[in-house]
């Protein structure tokens, strides 16, 4: 069994809201192997050392954080496994220091991972696209020596009531759905820290008091702990502030306003001497938290960063830092050429935003995927606006909603912090909640999800089903991929939005109606142009010019009626067999970039 290669794949920081100096990736070649029958457990594969190891089957070797379907990983996998072990070497970190404690860090797993270090279990996580970390301290060799780290992932493969957004259950991809994601898919990597330190951070602006909200979690003795906050603009220092912990979680209200001089940027003028983030200004403000034992020891540091920003409906209108805004948002399914859901490098997550400003789009509606931390890090780098959704499942269950309201409870919780992050969508198109207009569990279970989120964030606007039959909702959301010249008769005006969508599906559930929230088409277009051959779209164009006009038609009917507050376009690149993307899969243009731009930020009248 061999440690990685001198290079290491996606060896950037992997947590960007919590970043520490001291930390070591584990991405690289790790040994792997399929369990098909799943003795593994039986044969306590987690009990040998590297060397029993290898005469197991665990006899391949597979590049982290690639799944085992993709071809970077090297495995790249076809068939249905839905047990798959992992197995490396690992050694206490070199930085540490004497009486600090060790964590291992996973990005995610998809679904059920469980992890030994030298045969002791010390992580046990379910849900497929959320993190999890073990102190693994006490199960390391000594100082110096070689420990061995296994991880057990299971994916029932075929289970439709387990949340999988776009993953299909069949052997080969069709239609909607794609190539699905087994095992680690994100970075692994260790982290030592003192006793005392910091293990959450969690922020919410302000923008009447020129405030931001903190709640800071510190692990360890915190009995006369002492914080320093250092927050700066541009690399220009803002504020100090000093607090004494509050035990394990204090609350903390830093003040970001400046009185004395204008804040650095030229964003202020509005909001009495602080920035402002938006997609064209994305002002951030830096973080830097020092934490210090009572005897003035330094125990722990962590840069973080925020942004100053509101979201809210009102009168019908989505206001972006108390103005109208109008959404121009792109579907973003988060398929990569090589990695599937993996992106085979973070200029790939960079460039995919990068891509879609270029074609006019001030945002993006993440489909069906908790995306890598990393992309909503260059969203509120680049200033894009996100709806963050939740990959769902298929079939309602008992463990079903047992299994997304605990997933879905730890991304609002890792993804607060990202001004980017404008609205939650926990629910999509009924999936899993297939009999709404009959089962009154199911109707419960939307309004459920609904109520969960804003109870975790009430920062942000909540989607209770995007696309139609929506129970409690800030906003009505409508998909529609009719014509532009159907979209502007029907969506006229609120009344004849909402009766439009009863032709195929209710916008409401029995029981719930409409009530004055902001009309947005969140899923419309899907004009299918292939360049490279066949596939599948909602509608086609066979050359360019045909795609162009289409394009314009629909979206000039949307900017042309006050109904609409904005919309998503399916979508931004073609996945797999699916071509309604406004590039190919490998990121390539379809039509000239210009022409597109020049129509997608068609001003409203």
């Amino acid at each position: 069994m061999s440690n990685p290669p001198s290079h290491r794949p996606r060896p950037e920081y992997p947590r960007p809201q919590l970043r520490r100096d001291r930390w070591s990736s584990l991405n690289g070649e790790w040994a792997f192997g399929f369990d098909d029958d799943g003795v593994g457990l039986r044969e306590q594969w987690f009990a040998l050392t590297a060397q029993e190891l290898a005469g197991t089957q665990l006899d391949q070797r597979i590049l982290v954080p690639y799944a085992p379907q993709s071809k970077l990983s090297g495995i790249a996998s076809d068939g249905q496994h839905d047990l798959v072990w992992y197995a490396r070497t690992v050694t206490r970190p070199g930085d540490a220091r004497p009486g600090d404690r060790i964590f291992l860090h996973f990005g995610a797993a998809d679904y059920h991972a469980t992890v030994w270090v030298n045969g002791i279990q010390v992580a046990d996580h379910q849900g497929g696209h959320t993190p999890f970390s073990a102190d693994i301290t006490d199960a390391l060799d000594a100082e110096g020596a070689t420990s061995t780290l296994v991880v057990r992932v299971a994916d029932q493969m075929t289970a439709l009531d387990l949340p999988r957004g776009k993953q299909y259950w069949l052997p080969q991809s069709e239609g909607i759905f794609y190539t699905p994601t087994t095992g680690i898919w994100q970075s692994v990597w260790l982290e030592p820290v003192a006793p005392l330190h910091l293990t959450e951070l969690h922020l919410t602006p302000d923008l009447d008091t020129g405030a931001a909200a903190l709640e800071i979690a510190l692990a360890g003795d915190t009995s006369e702990a002492r914080v320093e906050l250092h927050l700066s603009l541009h690399g220009e220092p803002v504020r100090v502030e000093t607090l004494t912990a509050d035990g394990p979680r204090t609350q903390h209200t830093l003040t970001v306003r400046r009185l004395d001089v204008a804040a650095p940027g030229g964003n202020v003028g509005g909001w009495n001497g602080f920035a402002v983030w938006s997609p064209e200004q994305p002002d951030l403000y830096d973080l830097r938290i020092r934490v210090y034992s009572p005897d003035g020891i330094l125990a722990d540091e962590v840069e973080s960063y925020f942004g100053m920003r509101s979201i809210e409906a009102k009168d019908g209108k989505v206001l972006l830092n108390g103005r109208p805004y109008f959404q121009r948002l792109v579907l973003d399914q988060g398929y990569f050429p090589g990695g599937v859901l993996t992106a085979p490098s973070d200029d790939d997550l960079r460039r995919d935003i990068e891509l879609a400003k270029e074609l006019g789009f001030n945002g993006a509606r993440k489909h069906q995927k908790v995306e890598d931390p990393r992309w909503l890090y260059w969203a509120d780098r680049l200033g894009f606006l996100v709806w963050g959704e939740m990959a769902n499942a298929y079939a309602y269950s008992r463990d079903y909603v047992g299994r997304i309201t605990s997933e879905w409870q730890e991304v609002v919780r890792r993804d607060h912090n990202h001004p980017c992050i404008v609205a939650w969508v926990p629910m999509n198109e009924s999936w899993a909640v297939p009999q709404l207009d009959t089962d009154e569990r199911q109707r419960a279970h939307l309004r459920a999800m609904y109520h969960l989120t804003r109870s975790l964030d009430v920062s942000r606007l909540v989607v209770s089903n995007d696309g139609w039959q929506h129970a409690d909702t800030d906003l009505l959301t409508l998909h529609d991929y009719r014509t532009g010249e159907v979209v502007a008769v029907n969506y006229r005006s609120p009344a004849e939005a909402v009766a439009a969508e009863s032709a195929s599906m209710p916008a409401f559930v029995p029981g719930s109606s409409y009530s004055g929230q902001p009309i947005l088409l969140t899923e419309c277009g899907g004009i299918a142009f292939a360049v490279d051959g066949g596939g599948w779209g909602y509608t086609t164009a066979e050359e360019p010019e045909e795609f162009l006009a289409s394009y314009r038609q629909l979206i000039e009917a949307i900017v042309g009626t006050p109904a609409v507050q904005g919309f998503c376009y399916t979508q931004l690149t073609d996945v797999e067999q699916e071509i309604n993307g406004l590039t190919t899969f490998e990121r390539v243009p379809k039509v000239d970039t210009h022409r597109l731009r020049e129509i997608t930020e068609l001003p409203r009248p």
